[in-house]
């Protein structure tokens, strides 16, 4: 089969590959129709290259047909149409039974210190085959893929991989009140997904911050009061700007779905750069002990919320060395919520907005879709921002 696999830093590649076959009781192998292109995936493309592996397939946000499934996956059968979410949990240990399945106790990467094993994320994550692939081989799908219906389009479903809840436990987290109001800052698809997903829980003003023209643009038409970064000198003036607008106290919540390449952030982009082009065997230990991030989009969301506020992170960091304000956490008395998106946790409670009214906008979310073949072209579009590329979809 094809896939998009990882060769180096800024070199993706789609080779022929074997195909994926049952290898346990509780596994699954599908025919993906649609895959997302993520923001995290880029991470992977820059910065988080000493803990990949060439030939690393990517991805973790398909969709697709059932082919073929284990003895121990009762609730699935060949040509049934599902999503895969981006973590591989087991739905039956104590961590899933309390809602966290990125924790899940059965798939925990204990030899890296980390949590649930992730598709096409790393080795720190398991190094599991990623979805950008014309097939996937899916371990616990007993719990794991969500049944949709036939008819609608992909785009319908396809983001409840992750960009749906990773959205929605974003802004459940920043634990806006009814009225209130909460800052994001990022208008990625996340970002973007999570305006949307405050709006329509209620919230009374939603400001997005951002420096793309086509970002903007597409949160404004949804009804978020946005913030051109470029327009301001220094992040004191943007801050200004939105606690004018909030009784000068600062929105109640702010959500950071920028992460670890955040804009504004040189000295620490340099460090990243410098680890990323070692050798594997150099870089990887030097990134776990002593990496840093770019950290301009959470220091600005310390600084924007108001005292006694919440701060949500779901933009993805990875150092370990970084220094923290926490005076200033403390002395604001700021409440900090972050993790990756428990994707089961909250699909039930999406999956009643995928209607035909679409309030979310999923089916035109999408900016580019384009073949799978066209994966290397996509990367280098998504990472320079060019071409107004918010959301890309590939299709094997």
């Amino acid at each position: 089969m094809k896939a998009v696999t990882w060769q180096g830093k800024r070199d993706v590649r789609v080779e022929e590959v074997p195909d994926p076959k049952i290898q346990e009781p509780t596994d699954a192998v599908i025919r993906v129709t649609s895959t997302g292109l993520c923001g995290s995936d880029l991470h992977l493309y820059e910065v988080l290259t000493p803990f990949m592996t060439p030939g690393d397939i990517l991805g973790h946000e398909p969709m697709g047909i059932v082919e073929e499934v284990g003895a121990d996956v009762p609730g699935l059968k060949p040509g049934d149409r599902v999503v895969v979410p981006f973590q591989i949990a087991c739905g039956h240990c104590f961590m899933c039974d309390t809602g966290l399945p990125t924790q899940c106790e059965t798939t925990q990467v204990t030899g890296e210190g980390m949590g649930a094993a992730l598709f096409g994320y790393t080795r720190l994550y398991g190094a599991v085959p990623g979805g950008q692939a014309e097939y996937l081989r899916v371990p616990q799908a007993h719990f794991g893929p969500i049944k949709v219906p036939e008819g609608p389009p992909d785009d319908r479903f396809v983001y409840l991989s992750d960009v749906l809840p990773t959205a929605w436990q974003a802004v459940a987290y920043a634990d806006v009140p009814q009225g209130g109001s909460v800052a994001v800052l990022g208008l990625g698809p996340i970002g973007d997904m999570a305006c949307r997903i405050a709006l329509l829980r209620g919230a009374g003003q939603v400001f997005g911050v951002d420096l793309v023209p086509e970002r903007l643009r597409r949160a404004k038409e949804r009804g978020v009061q946005t913030y051109d970064l470029r327009s301001f000198d220094r992040e004191k003036e943007l801050v200004a700007a939105i606690q004018d607008e909030t009784d000068g106290r600062g929105p109640d919540a702010v959500i950071d779905a920028v992460g670890t390449e955040a804009h504004g952030s040189a000295a620490a982009k340099l460090v990243q750069q410098g680890a990323a082009l070692l050798p594997r065997k150099i870089g990887g230990p030097l990134a776990e002990r002593f990496s840093v991030d770019r950290l301009a989009a959470l220091y600005t969301a310390i600084e924007l919320v108001r005292r006694g506020g919440t701060i949500s992170l779901s933009g993805v960091y990875g150092g370990t060395a970084d220094p923290l304000p926490l005076l200033t956490l403390f002395d604001k008395q700021i409440q900090l919520r972050m993790g990756q998106a428990n994707v089961r946790r909250w699909s039930d409670d999406i999956v009643p907005y995928l209607t035909d009214e679409d309030p979310l906008g999923v089916e035109d979310f999408a900016t580019h879709r384009v073949p799978l073949t066209d994966a290397p072209h996509a990367y280098e579009m998504f990472q320079k921002k060019q071409d107004g590329a918010v959301k890309v979809l590939m299709r094997p």
